[in-house]
């Protein structure tokens, strides 16, 4: 099946106003496997947006030589009320400023009842479990009553990922290195769609506890496994996976070619597109748990100072910032410490430099889990 553009009007909060979401698909609807790429869920966050324009032209150029082997979606803004979103010059796409919701928190629960309604349907089949379980979060999600232009505009999302195999949501940090996010059933299977990006690392969790997009997919499977799974195979249906292409300043065309053609090569060796790419890169590290990671976090306000760069490996109890009070009255004693709680490697930073206490500042990818982020492994 050739190459379908599609045009979805959305729901708008303002009259006078319109607004639609851009799909690229292809291949044959219901064809397996059946994958899902959105960029700029969060609309500030560009690096994706052309990425996902450089994969198109790649995969535009697989549909006219008939390489398409599975359904590929990609939708390359995924949120265009958040793209509309400037204020005096600056752009606010993280959060919808109407309702003051994060664009990738508090979605769906599809799990919710899920165990219930799917029971009946289930067997001894997990191809056929995973159909039924899939139908079932259709029909979740036809009856769900989107009230405002957010929750309409989620739940068009949501019915173009909840049946992909492999759903990838594409974002970037303030400052950051290649990273990816997954669930830990998925690894190290998943290792191929690291290494085809060239992260330089891959931070697993259960759940977040933000109900982010990725997760909406992956968890009713995981649920379901440890409610179920004693009595019918409930395989971890679909892979998702958020990553981050670095900093929101990356945005050149030379790092998104090089992201493009490292999706182009993971969605050939998962068989959604002809062709047999190089075996992937040697990693060279194992993913690690992200409640090892300290999301090091400022006391007093003031004027952030770095002392370490991206890609530093640091100490546990090193300095790796510190806060200048511009009004201090002593300027020789205007200057307060921040501490790594682990030793590992500095994978983020933010790049705003004017702090308030409780400002996250940087993550520090560390071995050990630690126990202040048990409840607490999502950051804003």
């Amino acid at each position: 099946m050739a190459k379908e553009t599609l045009q979805i009007p959305l729901v708008t909060a303002s009259p006078g106003t319109a607004r639609s979401l851009t799909v690229h698909r292809y291949g044959t609807p219901d064809a397996a496997p059946k994958i899902y790429i959105q960029a700029a869920l969060h609309a500030d966050e560009l690096p994706g947006v052309l990425a996902a324009h450089h994969l198109i032209r790649l995969l535009d150029a697989a549909d006219r030589r008939g390489e398409i082997r599975g359904e590929i979606v990609v939708v390359p803004m995924a949120n265009p009320a958040g793209a509309d979103q400037v204020i005096d010059g600056v752009h606010i796409g993280n959060r919808d400023l109407r309702w003051g919701s994060d664009f990738n928190r508090n979605w769906f629960d599809l799990a919710e009842g899920l165990a219930e309604a799917v029971r009946p349907h289930l067997a001894q089949d997990p191809a056929a479990n995973v159909l039924a379980i899939r139908a079932a979060i259709r029909a979740k999600l036809d009856t769900i009553s989107a009230k405002t232009a957010l929750a309409q505009h989620r739940l068009v999302l949501a019915r173009l990922a909840y049946d992909a195999d492999i759903v990838l949501d594409l974002h970037c940090d303030d400052e950051a290195l290649q990273h990816v996010y997954m669930m830990p059933q998925h690894w190290p299977e998943g290792a191929d769609l690291v290494a085809d990006l060239a992260a330089v690392s891959c931070l697993l969790c259960d759940e977040s506890g933000g109900h982010c997009f990725d997760e909406t997919f992956s968890l009713p499977f995981t649920k379901l496994h440890k409610q179920l799974g004693a009595e019918f195979p409930i395989p971890p249906a679909c892979f998702s996976a958020t990553v981050e292409f670095r900093g929101q300043a990356d945005v050149y065309d030379e790092l998104a070619e090089q992201d493009a053609a490292g999706l182009y090569r993971f969605l050939q060796r998962r068989g959604a597109v002809a062709g047999v790419p190089d075996d992937a890169p040697a990693l060279g590290f194992d993913a690690l748990p992200l409640d090892a990671t300290d999301m090091v976090e400022v006391t007093v306000p003031g004027i952030l100072a770095y002392k370490v760069p991206l890609g530093a490996r640091v100490e546990q109890g090193q300095v790796v910032a510190e806060i200048v009070d511009p009004f201090a009255l002593d300027q020789s004693a205007a200057r307060s410490q921040v501490h790594s709680l682990t030793a590992g490697l500095v994978l983020a930073r933010r790049s705003k430099k004017l702090v308030a206490p409780g400002d996250g500042v940087m993550m520090v990818v560390g071995v050990e889990s630690l126990a202040y982020r048990a409840a607490r492994l999502m950051s804003e």
